[in-house]
């Protein structure tokens, strides 16, 4: 919470835009959309990753989102990625950030909470990619725990929390790829005051489980000692309270300017099972634009 924003929409600054799981707005380009980036090297995140692995021997996490900031160059600027850009939650931080997220964070209607937690995602392409997904052994164990995490969460602030979904599937745009992303559903009721109660609400649950890990307070300890640089609004939330319902999503898929440069921050859960290849390439593959 060192870092954050609040705005009554009648005033929210002009140069701020955002899009909650609205259909895009086509917005039509004749630039050639080419782009690439420069990762961290594989030694430094090599190091990270050593390091994960033995705080999970001793039993510190079970679970933890790793990640790293890319440098990322493309011929466009944060409010033309903002416009040209297809993602069920968009965020237009000014000339700081752009965010194009397919992961919701909790929305509340007529007093029942939900949060759809992601984890595992497979080229869409590859045969039998949904069946391969979802047999996963390592994938399957890494979803597991973010649900037990979200859903004891929730508990934190509502009653007869249950996972109304388990591990569904779903297509999600990734440049110009598209993938399988894995996701499940999970509810609970409110006391209907909730709306009095809205900031403690939204504190009791932050940060997110699926970009930090399990158990929460001792794997954000290990992420900061680990991950060596501020993530800043990266795997934060954003979202809109009208006085009746809430929705968010979780800040990922960000690209973050400083002194010029562009910035694209991504990672990957890691596990006891995780792989150094598979974990380093994951991280790369998330750096895309999901352009329309």
């Amino acid at each position: 919470m060192q870092d954050f924003y609040v705005s009554s929409l009648k005033s929210l600054d002009q140069h701020i835009q955002y899009s909650l799981d609205e259909p895009p707005k086509k917005a039509y380009h004749d630039k050639k959309i080419t782009y690439h980036y420069e990762p961290v090297s594989k030694i430094r995140y090599k190091s990270a990753f050593d390091k994960i692995k033995e705080e999970i021997k001793r039993g510190n996490t079970y679970l933890i989102n790793l990640t790293f900031p890319s440098k990322f160059y493309i011929d466009y600027s944060l409010q033309e990625i903002y416009n040209y850009t297809d993602a069920r939650f968009k965020l237009l931080f000014g000339d700081k950030f752009v965010c194009f997220s397919p992961e919701r964070f909790v929305q509340i209607n007529n007093n029942v909470i939900s949060t759809h937690p992601m984890k595992g995602t497979i080229d869409a392409t590859l045969p039998d990619a949904k069946e391969k997904i979802l047999a996963n052994e390592k994938e399957m164990a890494e979803h597991t725990m973010v649900v037990d995490l979200l859903r004891n969460d929730l508990s934190r602030v509502a009653t007869k929390v249950r996972v109304e979904k388990f591990r569904y599937v779903e297509r999600i745009k990734a440049g110009e790829r598209e993938l399988l992303q894995v996701s499940s559903e999970i509810k609970g009721n409110l006391d209907e005051r909730w709306r009095e109660n809205i900031g403690d609400i939204l504190l009791a649950l932050l940060p997110a489980g699926s970009i930090t890990g399990t158990p929460k307070i001792s794997t954000t300890q290990i992420i900061q000692e680990t991950e060596g640089y501020e993530r800043g609004f990266y795997s934060g939330v954003f979202g809109v309270f009208d006085g009746e319902n809430l929705d968010s999503a979780v800040m990922i898929r960000y690209i973050e300017k400083k002194d010029g440069q562009l910035y694209y921050k991504s990672g990957g859960g890691i596990t006891i099972d995780s792989d150094l290849e598979a974990e380093y390439n994951e991280m790369c593959e998330k750096i895309y634009v999901p352009f329309l």
